[in-house]
């Protein structure tokens, strides 16, 4: 122990500077560290490049929806049923993740408005063992479908996943179908289906219900596609242009409407629920 050291730990009113850990954020965009509480108070958007961060169910819904809204109970599906075993049991994965988050599974469902416009809100978490897509996720898309018939409204469905949930196997695959027919009826009762695609929206997800929609919107710099880069890459021997499988990309070539900032998303949300919503017969 050198002199200074010595004098430092004598003097009482020198102590160690604590800084805590999540005072503050590194964006995955431009790498700068961003006070933690002014990147919340920008709804986890990097106030310097714009990057939009990654964000939970619940925290999705809390910026959508109006105060008030009602969460649809998560569906009970069984659990493991192909007693899938990788590295780990399928049964302890489902046990991690749920302790890591307040979630069952990786789909949450609001029932409420938007800007006072009435709406159901299904939200994928990718935090929730990569937003996979199971029996529990097929189920809990159907249900907010089936709560937006009953209530006669749009129904919004917001996707982050990295596909099918592979411990599931076939039954996973099954969902795809299952939610293509309730994305079907409500086509059939005249009301809207509108999908917003957020980083990463991938495999089965993409497959399925993330490209039915009415209306496609997505967020700034989101990852979508069915497979990955180096897949693609590999199979058609050929280099993929830049910003290939980003929103702005899908945005330029027509695969979706519209590319909308976090920050405009409940206003451009309550414009086209009141735009398309179902008119009373004269």
């Amino acid at each position: 122990m050198n002199w200074l050291t010595r004098v430092r730990n004598s003097l009482p009113f020198v102590g160690k500077r604590e800084t805590k850990d999540h005072l503050w954020v590194k964006c995955p965009g431009c790498q700068e560290m961003i006070f933690a509480k002014e990147y919340e108070e920008n709804l986890h958007v990097c106030p310097r490049c714009g990057h939009h961060g990654r964000i939970g169910a619940q925290e999705r819904l809390f910026q959508l929806m109006d105060e008030g809204f009602e969460t649809l109970p998560q569906p009970e599906v069984r659990q493991d049923p192909l007693k899938f075993r990788d590295t780990k049991k399928y049964t302890d994965r489902l046990k991690q993740a749920r302790a890591k988050t307040p979630l069952r599974d990786a789909f949450v469902v609001g029932s409420g408005s938007i800007e006072g416009q009435d709406a159901v809100v299904g939200v994928q978490d990718f935090g929730f063992m990569g937003g996979s897509m199971g029996m529990a996720v097929g189920q809990a898309f159907c249900n907010g479908a089936q709560r937006a018939l009953d209530r006669k409204c749009g129904y919004i469905v917001v996707t982050a996943a990295g596909g099918a949930r592979m411990q599931e196997g076939i039954l996973s695959l099954m969902q795809m179908p299952k939610a293509t027919v309730m994305t079907r009826r409500l086509r059939e009762a005249g009301l809207p289906y509108i999908v917003l695609l957020t980083d990463p929206t991938t495999g089965g997800v993409t497959a399925s219900y993330a490209m039915l929609g009415d209306v496609q919107l997505a967020e700034p710099g989101a990852l979508i596609g069915f497979a990955g880069q180096r897949v693609i890459q590999d199979t058609i021997r050929e280099q993929l242009p830049d910003g290939f499988q980003r929103a702005e990309y899908l945005h330029k070539h027509g695969m979706i409407d519209r590319v909308v900032e976090r920050r405009n998303l409940r206003s451009e949300l309550a414009t086209l629920l009141e735009y398309m919503r179902p008119r009373a017969a004269a």
